[in-house]
């Protein structure tokens, strides 16, 4: 299930999503080279949640490696394209809701575990009373990725967030959320959150891997995990949702609702954080936590082996300047204590963490962290910078892979011992009085 809101809207849910196969009759069957798929109508009626109309929707052509005949008189087309391509097609074939027209001849059905799931599951959201095609149409908007340098970047407010959604990217969250597992010797939290917990949000989720962490560490918790982008699993734990939000607006949660917030690397994703804490401090309930997780992004040691010309300091001053060019601060780190007691949270504690660069440390606890780490930024380096330098900062795609291939090999270097200072910032809102 896809849940989405546009800035000023409650999210909402929508049936629509991928489809994993299509199974058309033999009969219907088309060329096995490409399957040529033309709509019949070139738009999409426009979203009234969005502020321009939807462009028309050029024909696409799937490509297809070899169908694979199943033996019972279908054929069935493995997935081969981005999910964006099937969400268009799932807007085409599904017609209306109310009248179940579709541009396609019947038999057509585009299965899924979720399609199965709300077949015959008993769903406790009554999906007619969405408004219907406009509905689709968001499904459509929100999967329709972007592209660009050969990665791929959320489609719902694009070039709002300045890192990709693929696979490798989620595979560098999910390796974060390991190192931020062992930095917590475990744990999923500090804050001395209630053993029941009842109500529970996960800022900019990324996977939802935490989300679903916390939601099997605490089943009487109904957590909500929010991102710009659809990414994350569908077979999940019962109490856990995922909604595609913008937390950069004013929220529409109830006000005093959650028992615990939690909110980890958004650096560079929020224009303003006295506002975005004052929205977190507003949803808390009297007694609730709200935890913050941020490192810096400017490598240093204790030794003077990160002087001002070494490329570790060229690095950090040029992803502090990008944010500021953005609008978007990477530096947050060391502010979050100060922001939080001006929202009114009480109680506030700081508790520091480095991230070493890569193994040079004696510490087994750091030298695992910082071979991690150094594989998290060897992997990830390009996502995290590539789209900054070259739409942020100007640069060309040469000139930003030559200076990410310079990370690269400055990441290799044990004699220099640098690292990355982060902090964990936990606050409680006040009881009433």
């Amino acid at each position: 299930m896809i849940t989405a809101s546009a800035a000023g809207e409650a999210p909402f849910h929508t049936d629509v999503s991928y489809s994993e196969s299509i199974h058309c009759q033999e009969s219907d069957r088309l060329p096995r080279d490409v399957m040529q798929i033309q709509q019949e109508d070139s738009s999409i009626p426009p979203s009234p949640y969005e502020a321009h109309p939807h462009l028309p929707i050029p024909p696409f052509q799937l490509q297809l490696d070899t169908p694979h005949d199943n033996g019972n008189g279908t054929t069935e087309v493995q997935q081969s394209q981005a999910h964006a391509l099937f969400a268009q097609l799932a807007h085409q074939t599904l017609g209306s809701a109310e009248t179940g027209t579709s541009s396609f001849p019947a038999p057509f059905d585009i299965v899924t575990p979720r399609s199965l799931e709300r077949r015959y599951a008993d769903s406790a959201y009554d999906s007619e009373s969405l408004i219907g095609e406009d509905a689709r149409t968001l499904a459509s908007y929100i999967t329709n990725y972007q592209y660009e340098n050969g990665r791929r970047y959320h489609a719902y407010k694009d070039g709002a967030y300045w890192g990709p959604n693929d696979e490798q990217a989620n595979e560098m969250q999910d390796q974060s959320h390991h190192m931020y597992l062992l930095t917590l010797d475990g744990k999923l939290h500090l804050s001395p959150i209630d053993p029941t917990p009842q109500q529970i949000l996960d800022v900019g989720t990324g996977t939802g891997i935490w989300a679903i962490d916390i939601a099997d560490a605490y089943p009487s918790a109904s957590v909500i995990g929010t991102d710009l982008s659809p990414i994350q699993p569908e077979f999940i734990p019962p109490n856990c949702t995922f909604e595609i939000d913008d937390a950069t607006v004013e929220w529409t949660y109830p006000e005093d609702h959650f028992d615990f917030i939690h909110i980890r690397e958004m650096f560079g994703s929020i224009p303003d954080w006295d506002f975005f804490l004052a929205q977190a401090h507003k949803a808390t309930r009297p007694g609730g936590w709200v935890e913050v997780l941020e490192h810096s992004v400017r490598p240093i040691s204790d030794d003077g082996g990160v002087g001002p010309e070494h490329f570790y300091t060229t690095w950090g001053n040029t992803v502090v300047r990008m944010g500021e060019v953005f609008g978007k601060s990477f530096a947050i780190w060391d502010e979050v204590k100060g922001r939080m007691e001006r929202a009114g949270f009480v109680d506030v504690h700081e508790v520091p963490f480095v991230w070493p660069m890569n193994g040079w440390s004696k510490d087994p606890k750091l030298k695992e962290l910082g071979k991690w780490n150094q594989l998290r930024m060897h992997d990830g380096v390009e996502g995290f910078m590539l789209r900054l330098l070259t739409t942020v900062g100007g640069w060309s795609y040469d000139g930003a892979q030559k200076f990410l291939e310079d990370m690269k090999k400055q990441l290799k270097d044990t004699s220099v011992q640098a690292f990355l200072p982060g902090s964990v910032v936990y606050g409680r809102k006040p009881l009433l009085d």
